[in-house]
C-alpha cells in the first residue's frame, strides 16, 4: 500500500489566523431571476422558516418563489448603488477598513474575508479565500448585534458545513452577540448625537429591530430580550426619558403573530398623537439594507407624512464609519487574544521539513 505524499505545503504554513465577516444576504441584481435564487435560497433555511419542510416548501415553491419576486424587484431597484446591493457595498466597506484597523492593531497582515449565507460573496469562497491565504484559524463575526437562531445560528450553520468538507478543520472562534457592549452602544448614541447636530433634534426616536415570529422567542429565542436591552441602554445613554422614544419591530411576514409593538403600526399612532418631526433608526441593522432604506426610510417615511406627521428622518446603519469599525475590532480583541501572539516552534522550516520526511520515510518502512 503505497502512503500519501507529505507536501512541502503543509510544513511551510504559518497557520495564520484571519476573521470572518458574516451577514444575511442580497440577491446578486434587482431582477426576478436573482431575487428568486436568492428568495430560494433564503426562506429555504429551516433556521430561517421553522415549518414543517412537507407543509412550508410547496407554499415557497408555488407561491413565494414565482410571485413575490415582482414587487421586491420595483423594492430593490428604489434602493440599489451603482456598486449593487446597499448591504454588500457597505459590508465590502466594512472589510476593508477593519482589515486595515487589526493590521494597525497587531502589527502584522490579518485576513478579512466577507460572507454571506445566501447569495454572494458565499461561505464557500470566503473559507477558500481565507485558506489560500494560509489561515488555519478563523474568528466567525456574524454581523448581527442581537443573537437569534434565524440569523447568528444560520451563520454558524452555513460556516461548521463549509469547513467539515475539509480533511483538516482550521479552529473555528465565534462572536455570538454585541448588543450590550459599551463601545456599540457608544458608537449608536454617537450616530445619533451626530444627526441631531446636523438636522436639529425629532419629537420623538423611533428604534426600529427586525421582527421575528412570537413562537422563536416563546422556544427561547434571546433576540426580543437583546433588543430591548439595547434600546434602553441607548435611550440610558442619550438621556432620554421613557414618553421620548419607542422600541418597535419591523419586516413581519405571513399570518402568525410576530414580538410586538410593530414598526408600521407605531410610526402611525405617532402621527396620530401629534408627533411632527420622528427620528427613526435600526440598531439591530450592521449595515443598511433593503429593510432599512426601502421598508423603513421610503415606506414608513410615507406612511407617517399621509397620516399626518411632517418630517420622517431615518439616522444611518453605523456601516463602514469609524467608530464602528474600532467597536469592531476592539470587540475582536478577546477572540483574537493568543492566536495573534508570537508562538515559538522548535526548528526553522527547513528543519521542520527533514523531520517530516523522516516521519514519512518511516511511515513507509513501517508499510
Amino acid at each position: 500500500m503505497n502512503s500519501p505524499n507529505l507536501t512541502d505545503t503543509a510544513h511551510r504554513a504559518t497557520g495564520r489566523t484571519g476573521v470572518l465577516l458574516m451577514n444575511l444576504g442580497s440577491p446578486d441584481a434587482p431582477t426576478g431571476p436573482a431575487i428568486r435564487r436568492y428568495l430560494a435560497q433564503f426562506l429555504g433555511d429551516p433556521r430561517v422558516v421553522e415549518l414543517p419542510r412537507l407543509l412550508w416548501l410547496p407554499i415557497l415553491y408555488l407561491f413565494i418563489v414565482p410571485f413575490r419576486p415582482k414587487r421586491l424587484a420595483h423594492a430593490y431597484g428604489s434602493i440599489w448603488m451603482d456598486e449593487g446591493s446597499p448591504l454588500v457595498v457597505f459590508s465590502k466597506r466594512q472589510t476593508a477598513k477593519l482589515k486595515l484597523k487589526l493590521a494597525q492593531q497587531y502589527g502584522e497582515d490579518v485576513p478579512v474575508a466577507l460572507a454571506m449565507t445566501y447569495g454572494n460573496p458565499s461561505v464557500e469562497s470566503a473559507v477558500a479565500e481565507l485558506e489560500q491565504q494560509g489561515v488555519r484559524r478563523i474568528v466567525v463575526l456574524p454581523m448581527y448585534p442581537q443573537y437569534s437562531g434565524s440569523t447568528t445560528a444560520a451563520c454558524y450553520d452555513a460556516v461548521f458545513a463549509e469547513v467539515q468538507k475539509r480533511r483538516w478543520m482550521p479552529d473555528l472562534r465565534t462572536v455570538g452577540c454585541y448588543h450590550d457592549h459599551p463601545s456599540h452602544i457608544a458608537a449608536l448614541s454617537n450616530s445619533v448625537r451626530r444627526h441631531w447636530e446636523a438636522n436639529g433634534r425629532g419629537d420623538h426616536l423611533l428604534m426600529s429591530f427586525h421582527g421575528v415570529p412570537q413562537h422563536y422567542v416563546t422556544n427561547g429565542d434571546p433576540y426580543y430580550c437583546q433588543c430591548q436591552k439595547t434600546g434602553r441602554l441607548l435611550a440610558e445613554a442619550l438621556e432620554l426619558s421613557k414618553d421620548a422614544y419607542s422600541i418597535t419591530f419591523q419586516s413581519r411576514f405571513g399570518k402568525a403573530p410576530w414580538v410586538q409593538p410593530y414598526t408600521d403600526e407605531t410610526v402611525r399612532a405617532l402621527a396620530g398623537r401629534g408627533i411632527k418631526k420622528l427620528d427613526v433608526m435600526c440598531p439591530g441593522f450592521a449595515a443598511d439594507c433593503l429593510e432599512t432604506l426601502e421598508e423603513i426610510s421610503i415606506g414608513c417615511a410615507e406612511d407617517f407624512v399621509a397620516h399626518g406627521g411632517e418630517r420622517f428622518r431615518y439616522i444611518p446603519a453605523l456601516n463602514e464609519h469609524d467608530e464602528h469599525i474600532e467597536m469592531l475590532a476592539g470587540m475582536l480583541e478577546a477572540q483574537l487574544h493568543g492566536w495573534l501572539l508570537p508562538v515559538p516552534e522548535t526548528g526553522d522550516v527547513e528543519t521542520r521539513l527533514a523531520r517530516a520526511s523522516a516521519l514519512e520515510t518511516a511511515f513507509r518502512g513501517g508499510r
